[in-house]
């Protein structure tokens, strides 16, 4: 239809004398307004609030009478905030929002309805990605106190939303982190909600590390003490080592490290070994750092101690109606916030807050050297060190070894299958110390030896022998307590009176065998031939055989003869010359 014929339709409409007396039509004139609207154009229909919103203005008069004054962008988004505090919208924008530092203002009226819209769906608990701009927004409502009700509801509310929104920003953890810590030092908040930060893990770390510095590297070194004192390779560390002291050092280290010690293949097999040294390699470089340096470690690694002036919540748009009262809050202590007349300062260590790379030089160095020692077969590569250094791990390296190697707990395995043999030759002492009466009596001398178990017969746990005799359990750790030489005399002490010693020159109860002589003889001369005979002619066991000799010889020696090696049985050197007297002489 041609323009002119639409015209000419829209003229004869309103020329019908009953079109002009119809109610819906008015004599009204709407010149800026089209007849018919789009759907973007209806989309763009603002609420009465965001009116009045726009309507507050950057100028404030003075109610009094006097000089107004301009509002700041951060006061002027704190009155708007109020006013929309509890205002929801339903319009959805699926567009970008980008702002360094988003208000209100910065935002279109599109923006703005799409940002309450995403809030109200944040407040009811589902929180979705958007804009990184209104994430940020809302988080600035929460720091000036909009939509919360109390500092703990504010803290919880900031907590909750950055734990969910890093999931699409991870990027947000740099201010947020630095805001929630603000928070709970502006509203003073207990300092318990923030033992997981990483602000508080981090000075925890420096704490033990400085305390390791003043209290341990203080302790007399053997270059301090006077010459009468003074030992070779004297350790660092009190030893044995405080277990407990190690793992709280190491972990501080581990904390404040670019080289993870818990990461090293050695720290797997190796661990009581690799923490001693590390912690003692920290204290000797302490002390090597008070007596060369103008600054301690923990100074010249991180930084010094200091008040600084510190402006709360200063990457955010943030605006407290009133000033702050005086006060001091505790963040840990090496980490203490003040304020005075409305000005905050922060007393912390000032310098680095990431993991120091010297310190990881020193625990790469420690792990690469008590690996040449400990585990050769996996070595880290060398890398270049100060001498000083080197020689300060390799003195700790020597000193740990070697009173780690005095120290290990003597085992003893006890054959269990010999239990047969001490309960007979306990049968027969006894028998041999009993009187006539006591024969007569009838006492059964196998009842005595039935104090000893044999293996595989069960007994009362803790079942013991008369007063003077030795009880064996079964139950029992593996790690005896008994000794070498107290196993060796075993049967003996099984008796309440010691037995009359008997000389070497002695009676025929004291002589070898035929066969117990030749084998004898061949164990002597490594004859392993003339061994395997005796043993075919004496018509018992290697074993028995062995354990009749060292029966016949345990008063010429007062112990073990013969002993059991990877090669079979074996005369004790120390015993050698004894034996071979005993030979010539029988």
């Amino acid at each position: 239809m041609a323009d002119q014929d639409v015209k000419t339709l829209i003229e004869r409409i309103m020329a019908e004398a009953r079109t002009h007396q119809s109610a819906r039509f008015s004599n009204e004139i709407y010149a800026d307004e089209p007849i018919l609207k789009t759907g973007r154009q209806m989309q763009n229909f603002l609420p009465d609030q965001y009116r009045k919103m726009r309507e507050i203005s950057r100028w404030q008069d003075d109610p009094k009478g006097g000089a107004g004054r301009w509002l700041s962008e951060a006061e002027l988004f704190y009155r708007q905030g109020l006013l929309m505090a509890d205002f929801e919208d339903d319009c959805p924008y699926n567009g970008t929002f980008k702002s360094y530092f988003p208000t209100y203002n910065a935002m279109s009226d599109r923006q703005l309805r799409g940002y309450f819209t995403w809030r109200a769906q944040v407040r009811r608990g589902t929180v979705e990605e958007t804009s990184t701009s209104f994430a940020f927004l809302y988080l600035y409502e929460l720091i000036c106190g909009i939509g919360v009700d109390d500092p703990l509801d504010g803290f919880s509310k900031i907590k909750a939303f950055w734990n969910a929104y890093r999931a699409f920003e991870p990027g947000i953890d740099r201010f947020a982190r630095v805001w929630l810590q603000d928070y709970a030092v502006f509203h003073g908040l207990d300092p318990k909600l923030l033992r997981d930060s990483k602000t508080v893990m981090f000075d925890n770390a420096l704490i033990e590390l400085r305390r390791a510095a003043r209290d341990l590297a203080s302790a007399p070194t053997p270059s301090d003490l006077p010459p009468a004192r003074r030992k070779t390779s004297e350790p660092t560390l009190p030893l044995p080592p405080d277990e407990a002291g190690e793992e709280r050092l190491m972990a501080a280290i581990n904390a404040l490290s670019t080289y993870n010690l818990d990461n090293s293949r050695l720290d797997r097999s190796h661990h009581r070994d690799l923490r001693h040294v590390a912690c003692a390699v920290y204290v000797r470089m302490a002390r090597y750092y008070d007596t060369h340096r103008k600054t301690g470690i923990v100074a010249s690694l991180f930084g010094e101690e200091t008040a600084m002036p510190y402006t709360m919540f200063a990457s955010a748009v943030f605006f407290a109606p009133e000033r702050h009262e005086d006060c001091e809050y505790r963040l840990d202590p090496i980490h203490i916030y003040r304020c005075q007349n409305g000005f905050w300062e922060c007393m912390r260590i000032h310098g680095s807050r990431q993991k120091s790379s010297k310190l990881g030089e020193m625990m790469r160095a420690c792990d690469q050297r008590l690996r040449l020692a400990l585990a050769p077969a996996h070595p880290l590569k060398e890398e270049k060190v100060p001498k000083y250094l080197a020689k300060i791990i390799d003195d700790e390296i020597v000193a740990w070894l070697s009173w780690d190697a005095a120290h290990q707990p003597v085992k003893i395995d006890i054959d269990l299958s010999q239990l047969g043999h001490i309960r007979s030759a306990a049968a027969q002492t006894r028998e041999a110390l009993l009187i006539d009466e006591e024969r007569e009596d009838g006492t059964p001398v196998e009842a005595e030896a039935t104090l000893i178990e044999q293996p595989g017969r069960e007994s009362a746990p803790g079942m013991t022998a008369e007063p003077g005799e030795m009880t064996i359990q079964q139950d029992e750790p593996d790690e005896q307590t008994v000794s070498a030489e107290e196993f060796g005399v075993m049967a003996p002490l099984l008796v309440s009176a010691p037995a009359p010693a008997t000389p070497a020159s002695a009676e025929a109860t004291n002589k070898l065998a035929p066969a117990e002589d030749t084998f004898l003889r061949a164990l002597l001369e490594q004859n392993t031939a003339q061994a395997t005979s005796a043993v075919e002619r004496s018509g018992q066991s290697e074993d028995m055989l062995v354990d009749s000799i060292n029966e016949t010889l345990f008063d010429l020696v007062g112990d073990t003869v013969i002993e059991f090696g990877a090669a079979g049985p074996q005369i004790i050197e120390d015993y050698e010359a004894d034996v071979r007297g005993y030979l010539d002489h029988e």
